[in-house]
């Protein structure tokens, strides 16, 4: 039976370990140092051991998160916060009942009477009042302790008053434990996410290059006089090249999404410049039939990113333009103190406010009749550009019609 109820202690104990650890009260791993809470709750907790203090008329209050082994103390007031055996603790041997503990003067009562905080050895202490700190899941973390070198007798309504600063206490530990959880889900997310992106350039790098020899044994095919123009082997050799050809523009898109938001080579370039070199890539240019519009400017930023986010912005003003009017698209850049906006504006469809975040998520498209073909990868990979250069993209209407995307690249 003993032996039953010493493995019921000690899996107990673990859990609690375990749930200290998520809360960052305890180190992961022995021998490092405490993660206490961080400079603002720190700050907060030390008005809360001052207020619980003054509360109820004594000169010390702390705040005991108790380990298996120790009882570390994050906050104090009246004395310097420190850390001492789970043996010696007084909070120790009674924060587990779950209830508050007030005696008059300790060293009358039988359970703290020979404990070294009461006998000299480390501290007189006449009264003594402890809370447990418990969240809302049962975890009990340690205690809020207020005590005395008098002895004391605190009315009803001060001890009512000091469990209700305890369990503010807890609040701002629970948020903290929030804090570390959302922490630990963003290092997660980014390591998947530059995971994904690796294995996307890999497969896209590694696929480009059977379908470069596909598209050119196909358009060998095309070419061989022994086909026929308008035999059935010439419309299937010509819808394998359209697909190919397709497939190829969205494993570009693909592979700049994975490579794009790395290390920066920032350098000054010309706008103009640059957007002619964009359009280009396009089979496009400057002044020409579909009105690119350009304003010079110099930027500070990674040259081959800035030329894909054009080239992607351009792309999707030429996919997504108006029937009904013939394409403007104008292209200009602001520069203040502390960074440059660069504006692709066009008439096109637009996009209706409540898409527009919607359509910067990865393989988003929206769907429309009449659009052109795409991967749904364009303004994702804008998106990651401009945080990659501590910025941000977004999206609005044109005056007259049409979507203006304007990123914000820090200086």
């Amino acid at each position: 039976m003993n032996g039953a109820v010493t493995y019921s202690h000690e899996a107990a104990e673990s859990a609690r370990t375990t749930g200290l650890r998520e809360y960052g009260l305890v180190p992961a791993e022995a021998g490092e140092a405490p993660s206490l809470p961080d400079a603002e709750a720190a700050k907060a907790l030390d008005n809360l051991v001052q207020l619980a203090a003054r509360l109820c008329a004594v000169p010390y209050s702390v705040v005991n998160v108790i380990t298996e082994g120790q009882q570390i103390q994050i906050a104090a007031f009246g004395v310097d916060a420190k850390v001492c055996s789970r043996e010696d603790s007084m909070c120790a041997q009674v924060f587990l009942r779950r209830t508050t503990t007030v005696v008059r003067d300790a060293s009358q009562d039988p359970r703290f009477a020979g404990n070294p905080f009461v006998t000299g050895e480390i501290a007189k202490v006449r009264f003594y009042a402890s809370v447990p700190l418990q969240t809302a899941s049962g975890l009990v973390l340690g205690s809020l302790c207020v005590f005395s070198d008098d002895a004391a007798s605190p009315q009803a309504a001060q001890i009512a008053m000091l469990e209700v600063l305890a369990q503010q206490v807890v609040e701002l530990l629970e948020l903290q434990h929030r804090t570390l959880q959302l922490n630990d889900a963003l290092a997660e997310l980014r390591r998947s996410n530059t995971a994904l992106g690796d294995f996307a350039g890999r497969v896209s790098h590694d696929l480009r290059i059977p379908l470069t020899t596909i598209l050119g044994y196909v358009e060998l095919a095309e070419d061989d006089p022994d086909i026929p123009q308008g035999s059935a082997a010439a419309e299937y050799f010509s819808r394998i090249a359209g697909s190919g050809r397709r497939m190829q523009a969205t494993l570009k898109d693909v592979l700049d999404y994975s490579t794009v938001g790395g290390q920066l080579f920032r350098e000054r370039f010309s706008l103009l410049a640059l957007t002619a070199e964009a359009a280009g890539d396009l089979g496009q240019s400057l002044g020409g039939t579909i009105g690119i519009h350009c304003d010079d400017a110099e930027l500070v930023a990674d040259r081959a990113q800035i030329r894909t986010l054009l080239q992607n912005l351009i792309a999707n003003s030429l996919n997504y333009r108006s029937p009904e009017h013939a394409l403007h698209i104008s292209i200009s850049a602001v520069t203040g103190e502390t960074g440059t906006a660069v504006s692709v504006a066009d008439n096109g469809k637009g996009i209706e406010a409540a898409d527009r975040q919607r359509a910067m998520e990865p393989l988003v498209r929206l769907q429309r009749a009449g659009d052109g073909p795409g991967s749904g990868l364009g303004l994702a990979t804008c998106r990651r550009i401009a945080k990659a250069h501590g910025g941000e993209l977004r999206i609005s209407e044109t005056p007259g019609g049409g979507t203006t995307v304007s990123v914000w690249i820090a200086a």
